[in-house]
C-alpha cells in the first residue's frame, strides 16, 4: 500500500493545480462510504459533486454498465446511438421540458451556458454581432486562478 504522503507529495509534484482537493486520499466506496488508505472511513457528503447519489458499489448499476460496457463502451456525439433518443425522450417527459442536453463534465455545462448566454444577448437584448462580453466571478472554479 502506498502511503498518503507519498500519494499527496507525487500530486503536488505531477498534476496541475486546478483546485484545492482535501489531503484525503481514498481508495475505495461502498454504498455512502469511503475508505482512505489509512482505512478510516468517511459518510460521502460529497458524493462526487451529486454524481454518486446512489451510492458507491451500487449492485443495478454496475449490472447495467457491465452489460453497457460489454455492448459498446463509448458513443461519441460525431456518431448517433440507439440509446440516446429513448433516454432523451424518457428524461424530457419526466421532467416536464422540450429538450435535453446530457452531458459529461461541468466544462460541458459551462461551455453551454456561455453559448446560451452569448445567443440571448444576440437575439434579445440586440448584442450588436461580435460585441458580446462574457463577463465570469473571480475565485469560483471556473473563473478564478488555478490553486497553488
Amino acid at each position: 500500500m502506498t502511503s498518503r504522503r507519498r500519494i499527496l507529495d507525487a500530486e503536488q509534484t505531477h498534476i496541475a493545480h486546478n483546485y484545492a482537493p482535501l489531503p484525503v486520499v481514498l481508495v475505495r466506496g461502498e454504498g455512502s462510504w469511503v475508505y482512505d488508505v489509512g482505512g478510516n472511513a468517511y459518510l460521502d457528503f460529497l458524493a462526487g459533486y451529486s454524481a454518486l447519489n446512489f451510492g458507491h458499489q451500487n449492485p443495478r448499476l454496475i449490472a447495467a454498465a457491465r452489460r453497457q460496457l460489454e455492448t459498446l463502451t463509448l458513443t461519441s456525439r460525431a456518431f448517433r446511438s440507439d440509446r440516446l433518443a429513448p433516454f432523451a425522450e424518457a428524461l424530457t417527459a419526466l421532467c416536464d421540458k422540450e429538450s435535453v442536453l446530457p452531458m459529461n463534465t461541468g466544462a460541458e455545462a459551462v461551455e453551454t451556458a456561455i453559448k446560451i448566454a452569448r445567443k440571448w444577448g444576440y437575439m434579445r437584448k440586440r448584442v450588436k454581432p461580435d460585441h458580446a462580453k462574457i463577463i465570469v466571478s473571480d475565485g469560483n472554479f471556473h473563473g478564478g486562478p488555478p490553486q497553488s
